[in-house]
């Protein structure tokens, strides 16, 4: 049986989920479906182990439609970006660089959440907001769209009117596909385990990430774990070695990874189970079709150095918002959706370059080429307004 809503958000992730509860906090009418039923929970199997900085534009944007306030609590503040070059020929520091919040704001970059626990709090939200509807368990299958309206079949066999499908259904996006979108995929052979750690140095709210070869290793602020200072970390190796790393004894992984982070936080204890992701880079050619906007994952995908991917997603959704709500009677009409496709398209192509860049120039190998990326980065650093236009870009600010 049809039925009708103002929009269809195919996918539930992090993105979807937060897209679902920031329209139907501003009064939209909305249906999340996924085909998985979210994770809620820490240690059982499937559970997403990475985290998510959210930077500062994207916590205003929570703020704004009450999500904040059920993840401060558990959220871990990320007042120093660290960068370590470790391509020497041994595995120690050579060169330490320190990005501080406060020299251009009077709050942190970010704050650090666990995936999982994203998922459980938003969830929760959802069962505030009587105009949402969230059906997990359920996919999309078929999109047929008018001028006016579009019609999209579900898993189950119904059929659901919307104003406006928003596609946050991941990198193999059935919604871009069913528009024909074309996208560009890059593949650098990379694969990143994420897990926690327990250490005895207090991490000081510094996010650390250390450069050698295969890709970063990245240690992000969490709240004490079990009475113990812990941080989530990446690291991103190419694929072969990434594998064997997953398959190693508890003993022989742990003094691994303390090796690889230089020892600079003691020695890392795992506090959780290794979880491996593939990394690529993707970007979709345009952000819209008819009665279609594409977002987060649909849209573009980056490998996690920065901080970048889930604050990307949330400067999509804001700009939707934003447009939705100048001119509600509009939602999903050409007009809405070729202004969010000019307004985030160039932005976007501009930091999956950069961070392919920056993923490309950690993933060296030779020393020269090291060493040269050593330098590259005391250069940098050494001049105060190139380091403080890095960090408002890094944070999104214009």
């Amino acid at each position: 049986m049809d039925q009708t809503c103002d929009i269809l958000i195919s996918g539930g992730g992090i993105a979807g989920l937060t897209a679902t509860a920031t329209f139907g906090s501003a009064g939209f009418r909305v249906i999340c479906v996924d085909p998985a039923p979210p994770i809620t929970e820490r240690d059982v199997d499937g559970s997403d182990l990475r985290t998510t900085a959210v930077l500062q534009p994207a916590r205003e944007l929570l703020e704004r439609c009450g999500l904040w306030a059920r993840l401060a609590d558990h959220a871990a503040p990320l007042q120093i970006m660290r960068i370590v070059d470790a391509g020497g020929e041994h595995p120690e520091p050579r060169v330490v660089r320190d990005f501080n919040a406060a020299d251009i704001s009077d709050q942190p970059f970010g704050w650090n959440l666990p995936n999982w626990l994203l998922r459980r709090e938003l969830v929760a939200a959802l069962a505030d907001l009587p105009n949402v509807d969230f059906r997990p368990g359920v996919g999309t299958t078929q999109l047929f769209t008018r001028l006016n309206e579009a019609r999209v079949t579900l898993t189950d066999g119904s059929q659901q009117k919307a104003k406006l499908v928003l596609a946050c259904d991941g990198r193999n996006s059935p919604m871009r596909e069913a528009a024909g979108i074309p996208i560009k995929t890059t593949r650098y052979g990379q694969k990143a385990l994420a897990f926690a750690v327990t250490h005895p140095v207090p991490h000081e709210n510094v996010s650390t990430e250390i450069h050698r070869s295969g890709g970063p290793f990245t240690l992000v602020p969490l709240p004490d774990y079990q009475g113990l200072p812990s941080s989530a970390v990446v690291w991103m190796e190419r694929g072969p070695r990434a594998s064997e790393l997953l398959q190693m004894e508890t003993a022989e992984f742990e003094a691994a990874m303390t090796r690889r982070s230089c020892g600079l936080l003691g020695d890392l204890t795992l506090a959780s189970r290794r979880t491996i992701w593939p990394i690529i880079s993707q970007s979709a050619e345009r952000l819209n079709g008819e009665r279609l906007a594409l977002m987060a994952e649909a849209a573009h995908v980056v490998p996690p150095i920065g901080a970048q991917g889930l604050n990307m997603s949330l400067s999509d959704l804001r700009c939707l918002l934003e447009l939705a709500e100048a001119r509600p009677e509009g939602l999903g009409d050409a007009a809405m959706l070729e202004a969010y496709n000019k307004a985030r398209h160039k932005d976007i192509m501009l930091r999956v370059k950069g961070i392919d860049l920056l993923n490309r120039t950690s993933m060296l190998a030779p020393r020269p080429l090291r060493d040269l990326r050593a330098f590259g980065l005391n250069a940098l650093y050494s001049m105060a307004p190139v380091r403080r236009t890095l960090m408002q870009m890094g944070l999104g600010v214009k």
